[in-house]
């Protein structure tokens, strides 16, 4: 089954400094039957001004990624990490026992984009950590570049759950194809540009909720397609 959510659709935040589409429950758009997908529980699509950004809070038991689409974003939290990350970068922490952050948009011009996601541990209990990574963009190109991963190398952050994050950019008319073992799931984001899953059309920040689908072929049909696949349990 492949279900396309469209971003027109989607509930829309607007705090002024503040704006954003969440893919799930968050905040004070609250609906029953949308609280997550597989261990997915937050896919916040957020836009911060200049200057503006979420003061210290805390967070337990929760794997949380961000990925920064534009500008920058600088992270502080109770275990001395001090970070300011920007385009190409992925900010990943692992709330285990419990940690306290903040983050927010360092610009005095620039605005922030970026794409906050929570997933549910493997494990709940764990020693907090955080740390962020870069990938080379120039592999995004014609591939399914892994930036996160329960597998980690020194371009992809670990995370405590058994999935992986993918991010690729394919020219106009290229075809990748992501096969997966029975029983898992996959979250389709488009971030830019066009694309076909298994034939079904995608636009610009439209996503799709996949299951029981063994074979997922994906064709750009637009010259600035950017894209992030989520293979998970």
């Amino acid at each position: 089954m492949l279900q396309v959510y469209p971003a027109d659709e989607r509930y829309k935040v607007d705090l002024g400094w503040l704006r954003g589409r969440p893919s799930f429950s968050f905040g004070d758009y609250q609906d029953p039957a949308n609280t997550g997908f597989g261990v997915l529980r937050v896919c916040n699509d957020d836009w911060v001004a200049p200057g503006r950004g979420f003061g210290a809070h805390p967070h337990s038991d929760m794997e949380i990624v961000s990925i920064i689409l534009q500008g920058t974003i600088r992270h502080e939290d109770n275990l001395g990490h001090i970070e300011t990350a920007g385009t190409g970068a992925v900010q990943r922490m692992s709330a285990g026992t419990g940690i306290i952050h903040a983050e927010y948009n360092p610009s005095d011009t620039e605005p922030l984009e970026l794409l906050q996601l929570w997933f549910m541990p493997r494990e709940r209990g764990a020693t907090p950590t955080y740390e962020t990574t870069a990938y080379d963009t120039s592999r995004l190109v014609d591939n399914l570049l892994p930036v996160v991963s329960h597998e980690a190398s020194a371009q992809v952050a670990w995370i405590g759950q058994d999935m992986t994050i993918y991010l690729s950019r394919p020219t106009r008319g290229a075809t990748l194809v992501h096969r997966q073992a029975p029983g898992r799931r996959m979250f389709l984001f488009v971030i830019a540009g066009a694309l076909e899953a298994n034939g079904t059309p995608l636009r610009t920040r439209d996503t799709a909720r996949i299951e029981d689908i063994a074979e997922l072929t994906l064709r750009s049909s637009a010259d600035d397609t950017f894209f992030m696949l989520i293979d998970m349990p």
